[in-house]
């Protein structure tokens, strides 16, 4: 893998976007979740894997989003604890999930899902929330059937359904995440950002990106990343069905970048 100096780095990508429209690696476009900007920019940088190829400095890594786009940008992917109870899969899909809404055409009639996109500052549609627990050193997820919004129908039947298959007790065992483990894995993850930003069209049901914006993000510390969970501009996003788990993600809002890191540079 060709080596880079931060400054050549920035100067490569400088002469990619000067280039105008290229390819998505990807054959989705604008999906959920896809990563093809960053995946695309990597392939035309020549980098296998996610951290940028700079020697002698901390790890940078690479991420990137689409223009005029509101979607949350994905930090790190980190399953709760505890770890053996398989806690998505085994506990929040089967006893808190719904039915899917492909059920019963391209999945079977009992597939169920558990897609919910969950903060600190309040709770979700369905009564689920996440508490900074300062004392106890972890973020939990907790749910209270309370705060359901059962004027929706389909909400009020399903906590129906929750309270025949579990009952209305708290979440047992109770999903959660130390804040030890987190600070490693979060800070090793992205300490270092380069953060791209790209124009995007569709010809022939394929994507294409022209990148028009690279931020570097630097300065990162767990307190603030503790900061943004309370105040609730960093969320916990699950996506998981009966048949396929795609991860827990701790993802961040747009414009938030300059509350998660000290520095913020606009390079290009």
């Amino acid at each position: 893998m060709k080596m880079f100096t931060k400054e050549q780095l920035i100067s490569t990508i400088g002469e990619i976007f000067r280039q105008g429209w290229h390819r998505s690696v990807k054959k989705t476009y604008n999906a959920r979740n896809d990563g093809a900007v960053g995946n695309t920019l990597e392939n035309l940088l020549g980098i296998e894997e996610n951290n940028l190829p700079i020697p002698n400095a901390q790890d940078w890594e690479l991420k990137g989003q689409r223009t005029k786009t509101s979607s949350l940008v994905t930090l790190k992917h980190i399953e709760p604890s505890p770890r053996g109870a398989k806690i998505v899969p085994g506990l929040l899909v089967p006893y808190y999930g719904w039915p899917h809404a492909k059920a019963g055409t391209i999945y079977p009639s009992t597939e169920m899902s558990f897609r919910s996109t969950t903060g600190a500052r309040e709770y979700t549609s369905r009564g689920f929330r996440i508490i900074v627990d300062r004392k106890r050193r972890k973020l939990r997820l907790v749910f209270d059937p309370a705060k359901a919004d059962t004027s929706d129908r389909q909400i009020a039947e399903w906590l129906a359904s929750v309270q025949s298959r579990v009952g209305f007790a708290p979440l047992n065992p109770e999903p959660y995440w130390a804040f030890e483990d987190l600070k490693y894995k979060i800070g090793s993850k992205i300490m270092n950002c380069f953060y791209v930003v790209a124009d995007t069209k569709v010809e022939k049901n394929h994507e294409f990106f022209r990148y028009r914006k690279l931020l570097l993000l630097s300065g990162f510390s767990f307190e603030r990343f503790r900061s943004c969970v309370e105040n609730g501009s960093i969320l916990v996003d699950f996506d998981a069905r009966t048949g396929h788990n795609h991860g827990t993600k701790f993802r961040i809002r747009q414009g938030h970048w300059s509350d998660l890191y000290t520095n913020v540079e606009e390079a290009i």
